[in-house]
């Protein structure tokens, strides 16, 4: 399951391992090249257990997720029914110090769409975290190994999550791989007219309830993640818990759902919003829109539904949600000056497992050949081969694309360009550039115009995105 819910205080915060006692000082976690021991160097600390946990500890597990976030550490009954449904035997870790767990790690099956609409198996992790008492004692490393390990025994491509804070899991090979945007629309100044009475195309918007999303959402999610680069799988429990069939927190409120249906007919976008109730001293309405999820299997559909939700009366901020960086909203409005970026960072971060399954499964829109030596400084021993060069992801691979696909095989050719696992998962979705990377020096070419070819393989004509937080 993703994030449980677009409140702002979510009951799996933005990537549970992000808080500020887990990261090294800033002047290892920001190296270039993250110099990490590998699992055989790593310390066990005595009285300190690092391990799955059974079903009789999860509470226990759960009251230490709560306490890493500062959220009230005993959770309700129906939130703890809530969280054993995410309940999978050796996806949970935890680490027990005298019996009482300190630290932990959840990883769950998860699919994440390549560029061409592949789907690539992933590992998603989530709920990190480590006890204020037990900082700066390698736990997270050793959750980190562990589910690493068994991901990369499982046969997953790559792994996934959502860092709250930037520099921590560059260590452990990850790189920022898609970027959200959040926009706040001045609804007064889009230029629309207040008489704009529904679509203009024929189409329709339709106020439904959690069950029509939970029968319609799923396959609309379906045909929408598969044409965009970045968007993850979401399984049943996301739309129980998105429309409160299933509730992670006991102040859950239920939001406004819409579904827009073209002049055939067809499903082909739906939102779900919340609104508040302030009105000014002179009673003028000045309620807000907020926006927690929306998709949409055409720009028609997404069109509609943003002009819908700029056009509620007494509404007027809409605010967005999270977003690709290039979206179409501001230009769905006649003055897209109306529409600000009120917050941009990087979303979901990468990090490959498999370099052969990941440069084989995405698609490529121009052709060339490019030798890559990866060097991945943390993890289990490579895959053998030639160039192999150790961690997870290390060796030399040479990279032969087309429109009509693409071959990855170890190499012991020269290479053409030199970079590490984490700037590999950063180009791989296709939004960060090799010239940039290579300008910063965390890329090197062997080889001069390198970073250009791999910048004309690898980038996107539209930016990757992933709508979900997990």
């Amino acid at each position: 399951m993703t994030h449980p819910a677009d409140t702002p205080h979510p009951a799996d915060p933005p990537l549970l391992a992000d808080l500020p006692h887990l990261a090294d000082p800033p002047h290892l976690a920001d190296l270039p090249h993250p110099a990490v021991p590998p699992p055989a160097d790593l310390t066990h600390r005595a009285g300190i257990d690092v391990r799955p946990i059974t079903e009789a500890e999860l509470t226990d597990w759960n009251r230490a997720v709560n306490t890493g976030f500062l959220r009230p550490p005993t959770s309700s009954e129906e939130g703890l029914r809530a969280r054993r449904h995410q309940y999978v035997p050796g996806r949970l870790l935890g680490a027990f110090d005298g019996g009482r767990c300190v630290a932990t790690l959840r990883s769950f099956a998860q699919e994440v769409t390549a560029v061409g609409g592949t789907p690539v198996q992933a590992d998603a992790i989530s709920n990190v975290s480590v006890s204020p008492t037990h900082r700066r004692r390698g736990l997270l490393t050793r959750l980190m190994v562990q589910d690493l390990a068994a991901a990369k025994e499982r046969g997953d491509v790559v792994a996934t999550l959502i860092a709250a804070e930037y520099p921590i899991y560059g260590r452990y090979g990850f790189g920022p791989a898609t970027t959200a945007a959040e926009w706040t629309v001045d609804v007064p100044r889009t230029g629309l007219d207040p008489r704009r009475s529904g679509p203009d195309d024929g189409g329709r918007i339709d106020l439904v309830d959690g069950e029509d999303i939970r029968k319609l959402g799923p396959e609309l999610h379906e045909r929408v993640r598969r044409c965009q680069p970045g968007a993850v799988s979401r399984d049943d429990l996301w739309w129980q818990a998105k429309t409160g069939e299933v509730r992670f927190e006991a102040s859950w409120t239920e939001p406004f759902f819409v579904v827009y249906r073209s002049a055939a007919g067809a499903v082909e976008g739906m939102a779900a919003y919340r609104a508040d109730d302030h009105w000014g001293d002179a009673k003028q309405p000045l309620n807000t829109a907020e926006v927690a999820w929306l998709i949409g299997a055409t720009p028609a559909a997404e069109r509609a539904l943003w002009l819908y939700l700029c056009s509620i009366d007494w509404i007027t901020t809409v605010k967005s949600g999270r977003r690709a960086p290039d979206d179409l909203l501001p230009h769905f409005l006649p003055d897209p000056r109306a529409a600000r970026i009120t917050s941009q960072a990087d979303w979901l971060w990468v990090r490959i497992l498999d370099v052969v399954r990941a440069l084989e499964a995405r698609s490529y829109a121009g052709e060339g050949a490019l030798v890559i030596e990866v060097a991945d400084r943390w993890g289990a021993s490579s895959p053998s081969g030639a160039g192999s060069a150790g961690g997870l992801a290390g060796g030399r691979w040479k990279l032969e694309a087309s429109g009509a696909g693409a071959s990855c095989t170890a190499t012991t050719r020269s290479a053409d360009l030199v970079l590490d696992a984490g700037d590999l998962a950063a180009l791989w979705l296709g939004d960060e550039s090799a010239v940039r990377l290579a300008a910063l020096g965390r890329v090197r070419e062997e080889r001069a115009g390198a970073a250009r070819m791999a910048d004309a393989l690898l980038r996107t004509s539209r930016r990757p995105w992933c709508p979900d937080i997990f």
